[in-house]
């Protein structure tokens, strides 16, 4: 299985008077700039059999602005499991349950969460070796599933080497 992990846009700060954390959106910027991570994605030729995000707004919307540039909409489901104090458990076995015709998935959170989930896929322990930039997106080839080091880093690019993939 592959697994491509992307931190949600830009979105409004936190503390924002109106906005509480679960509620903050993407900023026009942020929206922008998932566009063009989204038309990278195309450049990339990937297609995802299914993507998973937290149900917060920012990864909300940056989960549906990829999915419909790459008319993905009906594979797009949300989870608690990648809210920012999400179970690395619960989503390792939600990913298990998935049909094995799963290739490649992907997951739509929050930093420190993705981080966390990265190290802990490839080193076996939550220490952070990677660090998710906005709209920053990772691919990591999976041997076999479980919590603890059972996954190899392919690659981890920024939002600016995404922006400019996509022309």
């Amino acid at each position: 299985m592959n697994l491509f992990i992307l931190r949600h846009g830009l979105a409004v700060d936190h503390g924002t008077p109106g906005f509480s954390d679960p509620d903050r959106p993407l900023t026009p910027e942020g929206k922008s700039k998932l566009r063009d991570i989204a038309a990278a994605m195309i450049e990339l030729e990937l297609d995802f059999d299914l993507i998973l995000s937290s149900p917060y707004k920012r990864a909300r919307q940056t989960a549906e602005i990829v999915a419909e540039k790459l008319k993905a909409q009906k594979k797009l489901e949300f989870t608690e499991a990648l809210i920012p104090q999400g179970s690395t458990g619960e989503l390792i076995n939600l990913l298990k349950q998935l049909d094995s015709d799963a290739e490649n998935v992907l997951l739509v959170g929050h930093e420190p969460y993705l981080s966390e989930l990265i190290s802990l896929l490839i080193c076996g322990e939550r220490r952070s070796v990677a660090v998710l930039k906005k709209g920053g997106f990772a691919k990591l080839a999976v041997t076999s599933l479980k919590e603890g080091r059972c996954a190899e880093l392919e690659w981890l690019l920024t939002p600016k080497q995404m922006v400019l993939m996509a022309g």
